[in-house]
């Protein structure tokens, strides 16, 4: 497939969806079709065109994942346990050949146009500034977010200290954010069956 031109430096995409999805009863979010595409083809469509390579993060369902998309890259957590997005992150960065990852949240509902341009910008403007993420409707989408190679030497020390909070982590790493408004976004991610249920009531109505 041909890449766009692009004044930012060549960057991958990975998709974050290796959690338990407790809340979904077990339900693989990345094979749902929360709007009227499934979740891992819309992610695809939307950022593929600009990226070197698109990644999912999962331990499971790796079979599906390549049937919708066959060039598609995949790697398990390091670590077993489910121990959150921070490790899916320190993992990718043994797999991805770029300097730049777009992460991305498996259940995200919206995604922002020209967002890898917007977040390139923010980063390239914040010098002492390794990872910046998304904002929603004053909403933090943490996992949303571009990060430098640079960042993972203190990745690797903040697992190893037993800490796997994402915002505590991006605050040592000199983060920014970039903010949008979107009136048709009743939530930015999907972390339960209800959710979804309201979600999908939701873009009925409108």
């Amino acid at each position: 497939m041909m890449k766009h031109s692009l004044s930012f430096p060549q960057t991958e995409v990975v998709i974050l969806a290796g959690g338990q999805a407790k809340r979904m009863l077990g339900v693989n979010k990345l094979l749902q079709t929360f709007d009227d595409q499934i979740q891992l083809v819309k992610i695809y469509q939307h950022l593929s065109k600009y990226v070197g390579k698109v990644w999912v993060n999962s331990h499971r369902d790796l079979t599906l994942y390549r049937r919708l998309i066959p060039t598609l890259g995949f790697f398990n957590d390091d670590v077993n346990g489910f121990l959150g997005p921070l490790m899916g992150i320190k993992t990718a960065w043994s797999h991805v050949k770029s300097d730049y990852i777009l992460f991305v949240p498996c259940d995200v509902t919206y995604i922002p146009p020209h967002v890898l341009t917007l977040l390139h910008q923010k980063l390239s403007q914040a010098i002492s500034a390794q990872v910046v993420y998304l904002e929603i409707n004053g909403e933090p989408l943490y996992p949303f977010c571009l990060m430098k190679r640079s960042s993972v030497d203190l990745i690797h020390h903040q697992l190893e200290q037993g800490q796997y909070s994402l915002k505590w982590c991006f605050s040592l790493l000199g983060v920014e954010k970039v903010m949008y408004e979107h009136d048709m976004t009743m939530f930015h991610s999907i972390n339960s069956l209800d959710e979804l249920q309201q979600y999908r009531q939701a873009r009925y109505l409108a």
